[in-house]
This record gives structure tokens, sequence and C-alpha cells, in this order.
């Protein structure tokens, strides 16, 4: 016999939009089936009831026999034999018109009572399991949507536990439920083609049986034919059994899984998180703002192809485009008293979607996966060996952190800033750096990677000895900021970190601060930036933010002693800070950018800016230009 299409019973947890399609396919086939069924059992017992009319009845069952080949099921597969077959007794039903006067009795227990029992027990048993599925599905879904609204802030252990169970206990009823209604539907594929073919038996040995002039109306063909159909019924039964047995094997193994998972998040403590993901699919929560204040969230299957984000909702066919993941950035985001949630923002700085994920591990992966995509590995000849390489460069390159203090008040341009302190056993040097790396950074030194410093305290820190007269009176220094400056030129930039470091006698010393500060985001997962416009004149650098137009930092351009772009990314940029003390010594930190345009264009600003500085200390060569 041909190979019948069936569901897959380990697609029965996953339960994901392609196992539903192809769930809604069997559906339509047991539909379809039960429609003809019932139309079937009409037309026999309209044979059974109406005596008087048997050869109006029986001729209507011949129709119906023929229009079997035109249901037009969405599973065909393994029909051939059961249309052949009911073409022929088609025309054996138009031979014994005449002779069926005196078959009620035999007619019902034959042919009317095997299709009502098809009817009664199979296809009554699909739609109550078909029920039954559809519920524990909404009770999965409340529990989802439970789990998903527990606080993150007011966290409660019992209510989380107990939410947690609820989950566990809903998966696995629906699990269950969607075992036994694959099961079901595989099964029915078998069992409808005896539905078709049996009754047909019980109605042409009835005839055979009942009437004396069988014996000339069947011929030898006749019970050949006969034999061989019943020869076909019998081994489709077997199949039956053989595929009945080994479902129900599969479903013991996929029924004896530990119980931790049906409840999410049960590693939380420890996840194993895989960090060189390319591709990642699953169930996120979607945020969708509905007023200027209020918010829905709604649960749909994203999935990664190449360098874009898919969604599809349940029941759909295929997935639709959410958002081009090249160049993007993603990081973890406080989102209302939600818990395991990111932002995708796009490469002009935008905000994009906000996703929640049902775990920790879920939320790491997910980050991980996008981020590693927005990199374009994927287009590397060999992307998990890219992704799994700069993993472990980045692992490699930094010690991981063991604690997280706050940097004490250094000769750092902003001493309150809040710092990430990496303690650091040995740095490795690239092959590239002909100076040791111990000689431009100091092991241990803790990177900066944000600035945070409110505006007035910058203000405060630029001012220096510039105070408020308490009669009125003001100084007559200008602020710098307010001087007329003959280069004025606006570059968009992400701060990506800042360092103190032991010398700028050498660019070496800006391209080993690059290194590390990279090799720790990427260790540590820190994906978030802060946007700013850096304003190069020729008497400063001014950081100023965006939104507010307020300065979040200024930096003397005679004090930048060094400044470089990256060697082979070039949208890096770094230079060097030197801030005198009290001391009388100096301290040097080194800020490192990206910028949205190439790093030697700002080289350049900051080079031209220096060279008025120059110019304007020696009069007599700006007269003669």
């Amino acid at each position: 016999m041909p190979a019948v299409d069936k569901l897959l019973l380990e697609e029965a947890l996953q339960d994901s939009p392609q196992a539903r399609s192809l769930l809604s396919v069997f559906e339509e086939d047991a539909g379809t089936l039960t429609d003809y069924t019932n139309q079937l059992l009409q037309a026999m017992q309209r044979v059974y009831g109406a005596q008087n009319e048997m050869c109006l009845a029986t001729q209507q069952l011949s129709k119906q026999l023929l229009a079997y080949e035109k249901q037009n099921f969405a599973l065909g597969k393994g029909d051939e034999e059961v249309i052949s077959t009911l073409h022929y007794f088609s025309k054996v039903v138009d031979e014994l018109n005449v002779l069926h006067t005196e078959l009620a009795k035999q007619l019902a227990d034959t042919m009317v009572l095997p299709v009502i029992q098809f009817r009664e027990k199979d296809l009554t048993e699909v739609s109550t399991l078909k029920d039954l599925f559809g519920l524990a599905s909404n009770e999965h879904d409340l529990a989802m949507a439970k789990y998903s609204r527990l606080p993150k802030k007011k966290e409660n252990e019992r209510v989380k536990t107990e939410v947690g169970k609820e989950v566990a206990a809903a998966r696995r009823k629906q699990h269950l439920s969607s075992l036994q209604y694959y099961c079901a539907l595989n099964a029915l594929q078998y069992r409808k083609r005896m539905a078709m073919m049996e009754p047909m038996m019980g109605f042409a040995q009835g005839q055979i049986n009942f009437f004396k002039k069988g014996a000339e109306m069947f011929s030898s063909s006749m019970d050949n034919f006969l034999s061989s159909v019943s020869g076909m019924m019998q081994s489709i039964q077997e199949e039956l059994e053989a595929e009945v047995d080994k479902m129900q094997v599969s479903q013991q193994e996929l029924l004896s899984v530990d119980e931790s998972v049906y409840t999410p998040d049960f590693d939380v403590a420890a996840p194993q998180v895989n960090r060189n993901l390319l591709q990642k699919a699953g169930y996120l929560n979607l945020r969708n703002k509905t007023g200027l204040v209020t918010t829905t969230w709604e649960r749909l299957y994203f999935f990664t192809q190449g360098g874009n984000l898919m969604c599809q909702p349940r029941g759909a066919v295929a997935g639709g485009l959410i958002q081009d993941l090249d160049n993007c950035s993603v990081m973890a985001v406080d989102c209302e008293d939600r818990r395991y949630c990111f932002q995708i923002t796009t490469p002009n700085g935008k905000s994009g979607i906000i996703l929640q994920a049902e775990s920790r591990k879920e939320h790491e992966e997910w980050i991980c996966a996008i981020h590693n995509i927005s990199r374009q590995i994927y287009l590397t000849e060999n992307p998990e060996a890219v992704a799994i390489k700069l993993n472990q460069t980045a692992l490699q390159a930094v010690t991981p952190i063991t604690s997280f203090e706050k940097k004490p008040e250094t000769s750092c341009p902003s001493p309150n800033l809040k710092n990430l302190e990496t303690e650091n056993d040995t740095m490795g040097s690239k092959s590239t750096v002909s100076i040791p790396a111990t000689e431009l950074i100091a092991a241990g030194t803790p990177i900066q990677f944000d600035i945070v410093l409110p505006a007035t305290e910058f203000l405060d820190q630029n001012r220096g000895s510039r105070r408020t007269n308490p009669f009125g009176e003001t100084e007559d220094d200008s602020f710098p900021e307010t001087e007329d400056s003959l280069l004025q030129q606006m570059f968009i930039v992400r701060f990506l970190g800042s360092m103190a470091v032991k010398t700028d006698s050498t660019t070496e010393v800006i391209y080993e601060a690059m290194r590390q500060v990279l090799a720790a985001r990427a260790i540590h997962n820190i994906f978030r930036t802060t946007e700013s416009h850096l304003m190069v004149t020729s008497q400063s650098l001014r950081l100023i933010d965006p939104q507010t137009q307020v300065s979040r930092a200024n930096f003397e351009l005679s004090s930048v002693t060094q400044f470089a772009a990256h060697q082979e990314n070039k949208r890096l940029v770094g230079f060097v800070i030197r801030v005198p003390e009290s001391t009388g010594e100096a301290s040097l930190s080194t800020y490192v950018f990206e910028s949205n345009s190439e790093g030697e264009k700002i080289c350049y600003a900051i080079n031209l800016g220096k060279e008025i500085i120059e110019v304007q200390k020696a009069p007599d060569l700006l007269s003669e230009c």
C-alpha cells in the first residue's frame, strides 16, 4: 500500500504555526469525510427504509459511490484503490437494483450498522478530541498570559510557583490532548478507507446469501474481486494496528520527559545560554501601543531568516517581515511590570519593537542571536565558526567580572560617573601592537560604559574657579562654549567606553583601549549605547544631548594629545585626554566612540582645530595669511 501522510507526534508539544497549519489540513479532511459519511449513511438508510422505492434508492447510492472521487480530499494518498473499488460497486448496485426489496434485515446488519458505528465512534471521537484540544489550548494560553503578567518588582515566590505549576499543568494537558488528537486523526486515514468499503462488502455478500439467483448473477470474477477487496481491507487493518502500536510507543516516550520541560524558567539561577546562535525561533510577547499611555501585549511566533526578524501568527501559512536586523542594536529594557523585555533599535537610532521572552534563558539567547545577526556574520562562508571564534576572542580578551563596584575618585574628567570594574589577571595583545599592552594600560583598569553625569555637574566641573557673585556682579571671563570659533563641525556618535591609560606617546594606546572596551562589551553582553552629537570646534570637543541640546561633557582641544580611527573598523574613533592634577602630574584617559560616518573625518576635524590653535598662538603667521 502507498504511504499515507500523517501528523508527527513529536510536534505536539512544540505547537508551532507549521504544525497548526498541517493540523488544519487533517481537520479539513476529517470535516469532508464527516460530510461524506453522513450523505452515504442517508443513502443506505433510504435503501433500508424504502423497500418500495428500492430501485430509486440504489440508484442514488450508486451515484453517491461515484461522488467519492469528486470530494477532493486534502489527503488523497491511498484512495486510488477505494475509488476504483467504489466504481465497480456502483455497477453492481445498478445490476442488483431489482433484487433488494427483501433485504431490510440483511442491510440493517451488514450495511447500515458499520457506517453508523464509524460515524458514532470514530468521527465523534475525532470531534470530541478536537473540542478537548481547543479547550486545552485556550487554558494554556490563559495560563501563559497569567504567567507573563507576573510582576517584576514585587515578585511573590508563592504566587510565581503556583502560576508556574498552572502553566506546567496546562502544557501537559495540552500535550496529552494534542497527542490523542493527532493519533485519532492519523488512525482516521486508515479507518475511513475501511469504512467506505466494509458496508459495501456486507451489501454484496447479502446479495449472494439472500437471493437464490445470486449464483447466476455473481460470477467467479465477482468472487475473486470480493476476495481481493477483503484482502486489501485486512492489509489496511494490519497497517493500522502496527501504526497504532508505534504511535502508542512514541506517545509514552514523549510523556516520559522530565516535568521541567513544561515549566518555564525552571533554570533561572544558572541557565545554559548559547551565545553563538545565528538563528532563533519561538513565541514572544509583542508590545502594541493602543493609545498615548496604554499598551497591549500579543503572543506571536517569531523566527529569524537571514538578516530579518519574521513573525507568523498561529494558523498563518507563512510569516511576514517585522524588522530588518542588519546593523541594528538590541538591549534589555525595563518595561512596565513585565520581565525579560528587550528592544530592537534601527541603525538610524529610532526605537523599534519591544518584545518579551518567557524565561531568562530565552531572553539572553534572543539578545545574543539578534546581536550576532546584526553584525552580518550569517553572510560569511562559515557563520557558525565565525560566531564561536568571536565569542571565544571576547572571552580571552578580558577576565569575567567577579564584582561590581563604583570607581574611586581619580583624575578621570567625570569622577562621579558610574564605572564597572573588571578584574584582569592577564591581558593578551594583538600581534600588530609593537608595545606590550601592560605598558599602555594597567592591568585591572576599570572601564566606563556610559556617560551619565547630569548636565549641571558637567557645567560646574568645566567652570573651574568661575563662581556667581552674591552681589549680582559677574566675572568678565566668558564661558568657553560661548566664544566665537573658526571651526564648528557636528558628528553623530555613540559612546562605547573610556578607561585610564598609562601613556599618550603613541596611537597604539587608542587601539588597545578600543580592543579592551569592545571585548568587555561582548563578554558582559552590554549592548546599550549613549548617542550624542560631537561638536568639534577650535577650542573644545563637546558632547551634546541630541534631545535636550545640553552638553554632557566638554574637553579642551588643547588637552587632546592623541586621536586615531580604527585601522579596520573605520567607524571606530578614539582620543586621549590629558588632565593635570594637583600633585603636578597628569592623568590620561582614552575615550572610544562609534560614529555614523568615518572616524577619519572626526580625526581630520580635530587636527584642523589644533592647527587653528597653533596659528592663533602665532599672530605673525595669522597676519601673513
